[in-house]
């Protein structure tokens, strides 16, 4: 795709655009040591995908990564077998991605648009894949649906977010999590911080588990990611590992687009 100048985007993906494309540069470093590592992990935590045992077989799967940042995750699923293709609304990750492309020798698209707007056929794909991406950053409400859209029957939807607990904890203006909870867990939805010009979105397990349904899928698990054993003050963005060994940080939802 061009450069995105033309893309119509919501007002809270055209602040992320803008912030993720600033924020590039700082992410270059954590991108590559991804793109090193044989195997895949999970979130902030790095939690071995052999410990937890989430992904499917996706060999010969065509697989669509909604937020694919750096692209790393489409790096693990291509060494996996499958056919993937990498969306993110920042140019400027994409860049990288394309970068890292070229230093690992390994080739799969990059499309520049918005998860909320994923420009795709129907049924263009057999698994709809995010670990933060459009999990976090995108109206669940909006960018489910689109992602039940581009699956063929029975084609599977994975996405890794923020925690419940851990956004009702968050401190509203410092890089810094509580053991009290500090907003109400009943209609939550969209987060609006006053340190960040980004929107974040986080639904309760309940409301999730209803949007999913209503839009046709059946939920195959719930996983609640535990921190490896470690120095239980050692911090990773907003929070610590010891708050992390206690209590979950990131949830990871598996669906079943139904069979028709």
């Amino acid at each position: 795709m061009a450069d995105g100048q033309d893309l119509e985007l919501s007002e809270h993906a055209a602040r992320t655009r803008a912030g993720w494309n600033a924020a590039a540069p700082d992410w270059v470093a954590s991108g590559r040591a991804a793109w090193a590592r044989a195997a895949p992990d999970w979130g902030m935590w790095t939690v071995l995908e052999a410990d937890v045992r989430i992904l499917p077989d996706v060999r010969g799967l065509d697989v669509i990564d909604l937020g694919c940042g750096t692209g790393y995750w489409c790096a693990w699923l291509h060494r996996l077998g499958a056919r993937p293709v990498g969306l993110d609304v920042s140019e400027a990750q994409l860049a990288t991605a394309r970068e890292l492309q070229r230093e690992h020798g390994i080739d799969f698209p990059l499309v520049h648009a918005s998860a909320e707007a994923p420009p795709f056929p129907d049924a263009s794909f057999d698994l709809a894949f995010s670990e933060y991406g459009a999990a976090i950053w995108c109206d669940p409400y909006v960018w489910i649906p689109r992602a039940y859209r581009l699956l063929r029957p029975g084609g599977r939807l994975i996405f890794l977010g923020n925690s419940v607990l851990s956004m009702l904890c968050a401190v509203e203006d410092e890089d810094a999590i509580s053991e009290t909870l500090l907003r109400p867990q009943f209609g939550m939805h969209r987060l609006d911080w006053a340190d960040s010009e980004g929107s974040n979105f986080c639904l309760p397990h309940g409301d999730m588990l209803r949007l999913l349904r209503e839009t046709g899928f059946e939920v195959e698990a719930l996983h609640e990611l535990r921190a490896p054993d470690g120095d239980d003050a050692e911090p990773r963005f907003f929070l610590t590992r010891g708050w992390a060994r206690r209590w979950p940080c990131e949830d990871v939802w598996v669906a079943r687009r139904r069979p028709e």
